[in-house]
């Protein structure tokens, strides 16, 4: 990790939707080793989210609100402040909220990236571009093998084809104006990064179920698990976030050998029931009760998502440090910390633990 910091020291780089939980860590570890940091995003959803219980906002080289939505918001934040490097994080991120708001999410999770993907090709400042979708990209089959970068895209739910609309755009992107060979050396490059259900310190998001289980611990109520048999490859938000640093590392060095698609997930061991995740939550806690609250009428949601890391593995020599009760434990000593310590000082010395891993 000291290469890593080494690289990032002074680097300018524009991360949009740093309001947003895996936002903020980002701009946290970011800001840590040294960077010129230029957030982009609307308001936080709530006031316990960790972007204001941290009090990032404060520390960045320019902390913007607005909509990526708008082409000339954009633009201007582009032209002004010339990143050199881009995380596009922001997003309409919730399965169950797209299907009341399906056109914004379309709107958000796919326009709003073509629009940082534009003002990224007309910025010259600006080489590296790191697309954050999701696993949810890929046409889910509920198949019992982890889905490869080169699989299709696609999505049940509004969320999800979305992202994989988005997906695609991206790819589109990247091989009209991002490509590099021979005849046409561009000097920028473009990846798309996936990732698998993250946990950590300061998600107060609906319908997850972390937050969803802290919610009811600190209530002193029981947590209704929604969807009990469901299985996704968890993984703390630092594991993904990682990837995405030394990914972008690579693509600055050497931008031909990593434009491109990846995956960022758990190992198989990560992989579990939301069931058994809240059984593990609730032990950390301490306290607790569990009920298994499923609707056989409820909106569709997938059962089984798993990702092959190999790639990453094997080219990028990235590979996931934390067990899943080492990223539950991480995760619940947050939530039982936050109301008595400074918050940004929790953030860091999870940060510390995670890279002296």
């Amino acid at each position: 990790m000291d290469e890593l910091r080494r690289f990032y020291a002074g680097k300018r780089v524009l991360i949009t939707g740093h309001t947003g939980f895996k936002g903020s860590w980002l701009s946290i570890w970011l800001q840590l080793m040294g960077a010129k940091v230029i957030g982009l995003a609307k308001d936080p959803y709530t006031e316990r989210d960790n972007y204001s219980l941290s009090n990032i906002g404060k520390l960045l080289e320019a902390d913007l609100r607005g909509d990526i939505c708008d082409t000339t918001t954009v633009k201007e934040i582009f032209e002004k402040y010339q990143p050199e490097m881009v995380f596009h994080l922001a997003a309409q991120p919730l399965v169950r909220i797209s299907y009341d708001i399906p056109v914004e999410t379309f709107q958000t999770n796919v326009m709003g990236t073509i629009n940082v993907m534009e003002a990224m090709r007309n910025e010259p400042s600006t080489r590296v571009g790191v697309m954050i979708t999701t696993d949810k990209c890929y046409e889910n089959k509920e198949q019992i093998w982890g889905y490869r970068e080169n699989e299709a895209m696609g999505g049940y739910d509004p969320y999800s084809a979305s992202k994989g609309a988005a997906e695609i755009a991206i790819s589109a992107w990247r091989r009209s104006f991002f490509e590099h060979d021979q005849v046409n050396d561009y000097s920028k490059c473009l990846a798309s990064v996936r990732a698998g259900n993250v946990i950590g310190g300061g998600d107060w998001s609906k319908d997850r179920i972390v937050p969803d289980c802290i919610r009811a611990l600190e209530a002193e109520k029981t947590i209704n698990i929604r969807s009990p048999h469901s299985i996704r490859p968890w993984q703390h938000v630092l594991e993904p976030l990682g990837g995405y640093l030394l990914l972008a590392q690579r693509m600055w060095e050497h931008p031909q050998n990593y434009n491109e698609a990846w995956n960022f997930g758990p190992r198989a061991e990560s992989i579990a029931d939301v069931w058994t995740v809240a059984s593990k939550i609730v032990k950390n806690y301490g306290h607790g009760d569990l009920c298994d609250a499923s609707d056989p009428q409820a909106l569709h949601e997938a059962n089984l998502l798993l990702l092959d890391i190999s790639k990453a593995h094997f080219r990028l020599g990235w590979e996931p440090k934390m067990t899943l009760d080492e990223s539950i434990h991480m995760t619940t000593d947050w939530y039982k910390r936050y109301h008595n310590e400074n918050v940004y000082n929790l953030c860091a010395e999870q940060i510390e633990t995670y890279t002296n891993k």
